[in-house]
């Protein structure tokens, strides 16, 4: 006589199915998985009777459940979800990439380098020469790797800590493997090298290896000069500030075939610019205080709180605004008195209402972003500004 199928239920009632020794291994796990699902599911129900006076009993059937919902929720995304086509993982990257990137930081990079190669060219429109637009996009895309390499790395070594403050960066999400991210970060930096060192000289090479080295010395051990404030905001001001403008102008006019002169408008971005690298650079831990508090890294808002900071950041930022209107005022035949007065008013409005509105908003923590953002906003605005500053 032929045996009978064993017979597992899943489930009870209409969740039942019959465990067929003979069934495919994919099958399988799906009945496994649909049990799995149904006694996690037991988290949400209400607790049986009997067990209001067990409350020990109680206890261990909710921590078995808690694991069982842990269990259940990596099968689903291992066994029941499809693999991926070629085209969905290239996609995956694509996205995780730009988000390794950190477009906030590619966005100023690129205004900036842009604003003050139009300066050199405005004041030099009888050597414009399209045939150098080649080497000028070859320019933004080094300094794009060079920005790409110093918050990757960053991210490499601040896993942990952006778990808590920035869980959607992919090396964190793990949308990024580390092994991926090192990858990226030694090509970009590799790849920026190549590209300065074959077309901008050795000086320029070498102010570009110096904010690599920079921003290396910032995330890695045993270093890791991001632990303290001071350290942290002036490699932020001078790689932001001083190398970013004096660099690009620098290899603008070289481009141009002329010796290097400082121009009024660079100078003063240059000024302008370092101090407002230091303000991001000690606002930018206010959205991340409570993972920095956490793993012990030392920031300015970790030991004066976040309200002092914001306010030390928006003082600086408006002692910054008050100084470009009276050097309009003062200096009116070297800048435009309409749009380096009344631009930096309008921005230090600006500035001043987002702090009120945060100080209202008693700094919680998407208040802290918007704020945060707004410091940005501004200092995209700033670039905007300054090809139309020079008298």
């Amino acid at each position: 006589m032929q045996r009978a199928p064993v017979v597992a239920q899943l489930g009870g009632g209409a969740g039942w199915r019959p465990f067929l020794p003979g069934a495919a291994p994919a099958q399988r796990r799906h009945w496994r998985q649909r049990r799995q699902q149904q006694q996690a599911a037991q988290l949400g129900a209400p607790a049986q009777p009997w067990l209001a006076s067990h409350p020990g009993q109680q206890q261990r059937q909710q921590q078995r459940c808690r694991r069982l919902a842990v269990v259940a929720s990596a099968a689903g995304a291992g066994a029941l979800s499809p693999e991926p086509s070629p085209a969905q993982k290239i996609v995956a990257f694509k996205e995780a990439f730009w988000k390794f990137l950190r477009p906030h930081t590619i966005r100023g990079t690129i205004l900036g380098s842009s604003a003050v190669t139009a300066i050199a060219l405005l004041e030099n429109t009888g050597l414009i020469d399209w045939a150098l637009l080649p080497r000028a996009l070859l320019g933004v895309l080094a300094l794009l790797c060079g920005n790409g390499y110093i918050v990757g790395i960053n991210q490499i070594y601040d896993v942990e800590i952006d778990a808590v403050n920035k869980p959607f960066l992919p090396v964190a999400s793990g949308e990024l493997s580390t092994k991926a991210a090192w990858w990226l970060c030694l090509a970009l930096a590799a790849g920026g090298i190549a590209i300065t060192a074959t077309n901008f000289g050795s000086l320029i090479t070498g102010l570009y290896c110096f904010g690599l080295f920079l921003g290396t010395i910032y995330s890695v051990p045993p270093l890791r000069l991001k632990r303290s404030a001071v350290a942290a905001f002036m490699i932020i001001a001078t790689v932001r500030g001083f190398l970013l403008n004096f660099g690009v102008y620098h290899a603008a006019r070289a481009a141009l075939g002329l010796p290097f002169a400082w121009n009024p408008s660079i100078s003063f971005v240059t000024a302008f610019v370092t101090l407002f690298a230091t303000v991001i650079a000690i606002t930018k831990d206010l959205p991340d205080i409570e993972g920095d508090e956490k793993f012990g890294i030392e920031t300015f808002a970790t030991s004066m709180g976040v309200r002092r900071i914001a306010f030390l950041g928006s003082g600086l930022l408006l002692t910054n605004y008050m100084g470009a209107i009276a050097l309009a005022v003062r200096l009116p035949a070297l800048f435009n008195p309409w749009t380096m007065a009344g631009g930096h008013a309008v921005l230090a409005l600006i500035l001043l209402y987002r702090t009120i509105k945060l100080d209202a908003a008693k700094y919680s923590q998407e208040a802290i972003k918007q704020y945060y953002a707004a410091i940005w906003l501004n200092f995209y605005a700033e670039y905007l500004l300054l090809p139309f500053l020079g008298a």
